[in-house]
């Protein structure tokens, strides 16, 4: 179930909120978090690379360097559209929300592979790194950002105060998306995943966590699905994980995206 050529790697997971402002920003940070303590569950390493937030709760985006083996051949089934469902904590009515936000699982490519970029086909970007308590960050544009002209896919690193350091982590992101989309051609399989899944809402998402009126995840490729919601939003992601290796496994290539029947 492991034997893809990057399986054994490290990965990057990205987390991108959908549409509906701070309901969308709270669900992205409900999801790094429960990203970040399934790799403390497997004593793998979890770094911020990248981290936008929002001003009233939760995330607009945020990067993940997830470093431990196999990290991206357990984490690769994560890429897609996660649909939230709760009564909402910003609603004064109480009424019940529907949030959607993005995750993008990468390969970390080692040295042994050589990706040629032409300098032609990049743009450089610089930008002020901003975020609270970062002050020496907020004065100086040590953010970098990456775009490959040919295929729009961008990457971009704003951890570091230093520039010289963000701007070797944005090219290494940069460079795992293109290895993986180029992985993804020869596979016949290439869904531009990479930062263009389609419309981040309804009828695109892989997995529901529902809260409200009943409590239920379900992957919607794998059918596989819990009635322990937080325990799964608590980083228990395993056998969602396993269900999408064994059914990846028997069909012998990724599985694609499936549109939910549920109508919650």
């Amino acid at each position: 179930m492991l034997s893809g050529s990057q399986d054994a790697s490290n990965a990057y997971l990205r987390i991108q909120a959908g549409a509906g402002g701070t309901e969308a920003c709270d669900w992205a940070g409900i999801l790094m978090r429960m990203y970040t303590r399934w790799g403390e569950r497997h004593s793998f390493t979890v770094e911020m690379v990248d981290e936008l937030r929002n001003d009233e709760a939760g995330i607009q985006s945020a990067t993940l360097r997830i470093v431990g083996d196999y990290a991206y051949g357990y984490l690769q089934s994560e890429s897609g559209i996660h649909r939230l469902v709760r009564i909402s904590p910003f609603d004064s009515n109480a009424r019940r929300h529907t949030s959607f936000a993005a995750v993008d699982v990468t390969p970390e490519i080692d040295g042994t592979i050589e990706i040629d970029i032409r300098p032609d086909d990049l743009v450089r970007q610089t930008f002020r790194s901003g975020g609270p308590g970062g002050q020496h960050q907020n004065k100086t544009e040590s953010g970098v950002r990456y775009i490959h002209t040919p295929t729009g896919v961008a990457a971009e690193s704003r951890s570091e105060r230093s520039q010289h350091k963000n701007d070797d982590l944005a090219m290494k992101m940069l460079k795992a998306k293109l290895y993986k989309i180029e992985e993804n051609k020869q596979k016949a399989e290439h869904e531009k995943l990479y930062d263009e899944k389609g419309e981040v809402s309804w009828g695109f998402q892989i997995r529901n966590y529902v809260l409200q009126p009943y409590t239920l995840a379900k992957d919607v490729r794998t059918e596989h699905s819990t009635s322990q919601v937080m325990s799964v939003l608590d980083g228990d992601l395993d056998d969602f994980i396993q269900a999408y290796l064994k059914m990846k496994a028997i069909s012998g290539k990724p599985a694609k995206k499936a549109v939910a029947a549920d109508p919650d």
